[in-house]
C-alpha cells in the first residue's frame, strides 16, 4: 500500500513538473520486458505485446485508463506498415495480382459473410444486428497478420502475396459495408440513392487524387529535398506523405491504411523507395507494438466476467464458421490442403476494422452499447487468441513430405565425374566439364531444384551425397572425381569424411564457406577446395585496380602479391588457426600498427 502512494505522489509530481513521461517510460518498459519473455518462450512477440497491454491497462494494474486514445495513436503504426508493404509492391505486381484482389478476395468475404451472419441468426439475433455483428468479424487484422508473415518471411512468397490480396480487398470493402450500414439503420432504407452514390463518388475521387498527386508531385518533390540534402526534412517529408495519404483516405470514407498503401505503391518505382523506407521503419515498429498493446488494455475483464459463456459461444462459433469459409474458398481456388489450413489459422480472427463498423453500427441504431462492448471484446480474444492457435498449427501440422513425382534415385550409374549439388556453385562448375565431352552423374537433395533442371536440359537424380547407400548407386568408386558443391557446411564435411574413408583413391574437390571452413575440410582430406567468394573477390578487386588507372604490370604484380600472402596465411593457420598472430600478420588493414607487428615483406 505505501509502494503504491509512494508511487503515485511520485507519478503526481512529475505530472506537475512538465511534460508527463511516466506513460512513456510504462510503455516502453512493458514492451521491453514482455516482447523478448514471450519470444523466447516461443509464444512471438504479438502474444507478448497484447500480455504487457492487459498488465498495465485499467483491467490489470490500472496505470492506464484512456485505452481508447492510445488506440487511435498507435493505428498509425498499421497505417505506416501498410506503406512499407506498398514500397515492395510495384503497379505491375499489383496489377498482375488483380485477380486475386477481385477473385480470391470478393470470393472469401462474400461466403464468411454469409456464414458469420448465421452464428449471429443461431443465437437468435435480428438479421440486421447478426449480418453487422458477421461481417464486422469477416474484416482480418491487418496488424497481426502481416506482422506474423513477416516473422515467418512468408509476405514475399505466393501464399503470403495471396493473403495480402484478400487483406487489401477487405480494406475495399469497409466503404460499401459502412454504406449497408446506413442502409439497414432504423429508416436507413430512406436514404436516397444520390447519397449512396455520392458516397462512393467521393472515396473514388479520393483513390483517383492520390493516385495523380502521386505520378505528378511526389517525386519531383523528394528530387528536391535530396538536393537540399537536409536529413531531418526528408524523413518529415516521408511521415508527411504517409499520413497525408492515410487522411485523404479518411477523408473520403476508406480506411487510413489503404490511403498508406497506395502511396507506398505509386513511391515504390522512385528512386527514393529505400531512402523511404529507411525513415519510415523505425516508427512503423513502434507504433505496431503501440497499436498491438493498445489492443490488450482494451481487453475489458468485467464484461468478459459477466457475459462469459454468451462471449465464449461466440468466439468459438466465429472463429469456426469463418475457418470453414476460407478453408473452402482456398481449397476452390486450388491452393494445396496445407496452404489453405495456415490461411485459414492466420486469418481467423476479427479486426481493427470492426471496431469502425461496429461504431458506426451503434451511432445509427441497428446494435446498443452493451452488444457494441460484447461484439468488440469477442473481436479482441479472437486477436489474442491467433498467436496460440499458430503455435499450435506448427506443432501439430507435420512438415510437408517430399514430393518425388518425376524424381529418380541414383541405380547403376558411372561417369567420369560425380558431382553431389546442383545449386548456385555446382551449376557453374558442370559447365567446363560438359564442354570438355566428360560425362557428368549429378545428384541432388532438392526436389524443386531437381525439376527446375530439367527444364533446361539436366538429368539429375535424388540422393543425399552424405549417405553410403546413395553414392555407391550413383558411381562414386568408378568416378574419376568426385565435386562436392552443396552449400550446407556441415554436410559438406560430413561426406567428404565419408568418401575419403569409403573410396580413398578417388579425388575430392569442394568448395567452403570460410576460412576455418576451408581448414576443416583440408584436414578431412580433400584434394582441393576454394572459398566461394575467394575468387569472384579477387576479380572485383583488379577491375577496382583498374578502374583506379593502375597499370597492368602493377595489378599483375600487386594479384600475386595477394594470392602468395593468402596462401602463406592458410598455411599458418591449418596448424595454428585463423586467431594465430603469424598468420594476422599478413593481413594488410587499415589501421594503425607498430612496426613489429607489419610481416617484413610488407614493410
Amino acid at each position: 500500500m505505501a509502494a503504491a502512494e509512494t508511487a503515485s505522489h511520485a507519478a503526481e509530481a512529475a505530472s506537475h513538473s512538465g511534460f508527463d513521461l511516466m506513460p512513456v517510460v510504462v510503455l516502453l518498459g512493458a514492451a521491453v520486458i514482455a516482447v523478448p519473455l514471450f519470444r523466447r518462450l516461443g509464444l512471438g512477440s504479438v502474444l507478448g505485446y497484447l500480455a504487457a497491454g492487459l498488465a498495465i491497462g485499467p483491467f490489470g494494474i490500472g496505470l492506464f485508463y484512456d485505452t481508447q486514445a492510445i488506440l487511435h495513436v498507435a493505428e498509425l503504426g498499421v497505417v505506416m506498415f501498410l506503406f512499407i508493404i506498398g514500397l515492395e509492391m510495384q503497379p505491375s505486381r499489383l496489377w498482375a495480382m488483380r485477380g486475386e484482389i477481385f477473385g480470391l478476395g470478393l470470393a472469401q468475404v462474400g461466403l464468411c459473410i454469409g456464414l458469420l451472419t448465421l452464428v449471429g441468426l443461431a443465437l437468435g439475433y435480428p438479421v440486421a444486428q447478426s449480418f453487422v455483428a458477421g461481417t464486422g468479424f469477416v474484416l482480418t487484422s491487418t496488424a497481426i497478420v502481416m506482422q506474423t508473415l513477416e516473422e515467418r518471411r512468408s509476405i514475399g512468397l505466393p501464399k503470403g502475396r495471396r493473403i495480402v490480396a484478400i487483406l487489401l480487398l477487405e480494406d475495399l470493402a469497409i466503404v460499401p459495408l459502412l454504406a449497408l450500414v446506413v442502409f439497414l439503420a432504423p429508416g436507413g432504407e430512406h436514404t436516397s440513392l444520390i447519397d449512396r452514390l455520392m458516397a462512393v463518388g467521393i472515396g473514388l475521387a479520393s483513390i483517383a487524387g492520390l493516385v495523380v498527386a502521386g505520378l505528378y508531385l511526389l517525386d519531383p518533390l523528394f528530387r528536391m529535398l535530396g538536393q537540399a540534402k537536409a536529413r531531418e526534412v526528408m524523413t518529415a517529408a516521408a511521415l508527411f506523405v504517409v499520413l497525408g495519404a492515410a487522411l485523404a483516405m479518411q477523408l473520403g470514407g476508406l480506411s487510413m491504411a489503404m490511403g498508406a498503401f497506395l502511396a507506398g505503391v505509386l513511391l515504390s518505382e522512385s528512386s527514393f523507395r529505400h531512402q523511404l523506407e529507411a525513415d519510415v521503419e523505425p516508427f512503423r515498429g513502434i507504433l505496431l507494438g503501440l497499436f498491438f498493446l493498445g489492443v490488450g488494455m482494451s481487453l475489458d475483464l468485467a464484461v468478459i466476467a459477466a457475459n462469459l459463456g454468451l462471449i465464449a459461444v461466440a468466439v468459438a462459433g466465429y472463429m469456426i464458421m469463418k475457418i470453414i469459409g476460407i478453408y473452402a474458398v482456398a481449397r476452390l481456388f486450388r491452393a494445396s490442403q496445407r496452404e489453405a489450413i495456415e490461411r485459414a489459422v492466420l486469418m481467423a480472427q476479427g479486426g481493427e476494422f470492426a471496431f469502425v463498423l461496429y461504431s458506426a453500427a451503434t451511432a445509427e441504431g441497428i446494435i446498443n452499447a452493451e452488444a457494441n462492448a460484447l461484439l468488440t471484446a469477442t473481436i479482441i480474444v479472437s486477436m489474442a487468441l491467433t498467436p496460440l492457435m499458430v503455435i499450435l498449427h506448427d506443432r501439430l501440422i507435420p512438415k510437408p513430405a517430399v514430393s518425388l513425382d518425376g524424381v529418380e534415385a541414383p541405380e547403376d550409374l558411372s561417369a567420369s565425374v560425380l558431382l553431389i549439388g546442383f545449386g548456385r556453385f555446382g551449376q557453374i562448375a558442370s559447365q567446363p566439364l560438359f564442354a570438355s565431352g566428360y560425362t557428368v552423374s549429378i545428384i541432388e537433395t532438392d526436389t524443386v531444384a531437381i525439376r527446375d533442371a530439367a527444364d533446361f536440359g539436366f538429368k539429375v537424380y535424388y540422393g543425399d551425397g552424405s549417405r553410403l547407400d546413395i553414392l555407391h548407386p550413383a558411381g562414386a568408386e568408378d568416378a574419376h572425381l568426385i565435386i562436392v558443391a552443396i552449400d550446407d557446411r556441415e554436410a559438406c564435411l560430413k561426406i567428404i569424411e565419408l568418401v575419403k574413408a569409403e573410396f580413398p583413391l578417388v579425388p575430392v574437390l569442394a568448395h567452403s564457406f570460410d576460412r576455418e571452413h576451408a581448414a576443416e575440410l583440408v584436414h578431412a582430406g580433400v584434394d582441393w577446395q576454394i572459398r566461394e567468394t575467394y575468387e569472384s573477390a579477387l576479380a572485383c578487386a583488379e577491375r577496382a585496380l583498374e578502374l583506379c588507372e593502375v597499370d597492368e604490370e602493377e595489378r599483375r604484380r600487386v594479384m600475386e602479391d595477394v594470392r602468395r600472402r593468402d596462401a602463406e596465411r592458410f598455411a599458418i593457420e591449418l596448424t595454428g588457426g585463423v586467431y594465430d598472430d603469424a598468420a594476422r600478420r599478413l593481413v594488410r588493414g587499415n589501421a594503425q600498427r607498430s612496426k613489429a607487428e607489419i610481416s617484413p615483406d610488407a614493410r
